[in-house]
């Protein structure tokens, strides 16, 4: 994976504008912040979206993918104003979870999920090189 950065441009801080990859996909469907068993645990934003992030992963373990191979998240949240007042707890979960890599990412607010109770829902497009490719320096499993 190559992390795309046009000259000039600042790095964007918790994203990348842009990732080149070659190897096998996996799609990850938008996980919302309950448990395998459909129960939500909390109404908080932050604890929703690491409840996500968990289900994001636990998916993308069936594929033996890992953190550094995802290359792209989409995250829908119905409250732009509570992430932005959240934004230490969430990244803080995101951390804790995927730790130091940053993929392209885009953050839409939409007007509500399909469960009521769901304040975010992730998805994610991984990439796992072909065998004998290294992963990117400075990336952890």
């Amino acid at each position: 994976m190559k992390t795309l950065l046009p000259p000039g441009w600042k790095r964007p801080k918790g994203y990348a504008n842009g990732i080149e990859a070659q190897g096998r996909l996996v799609f990850v469907a938008g996980q919302i912040g309950w448990t395998s068993e459909e129960v939500f645990e909390t109404d908080d934003l932050a604890g929703q979206v690491r409840q996500a992030l968990e289900n994001v992963m636990a998916i993308m373990a069936e594929a033996d993918a890992k953190p550094h191979h995802i290359v792209r998240m989409t995250w829908y949240v119905t409250d732009k104003k509570e992430y932005k007042t959240r934004s230490v707890e969430i990244g803080r979960a995101y951390r804790d979870i995927i730790g130091m890599h940053y993929p392209t990412m885009t953050l839409i607010e939409v007007k509500a999920l399909l469960e009521d109770r769901a304040k975010v829902e992730i998805e994610a497009t991984a990439v796992i090189p072909a065998a004998g490719r290294a992963r990117p320096p400075g990336l952890r499993d």
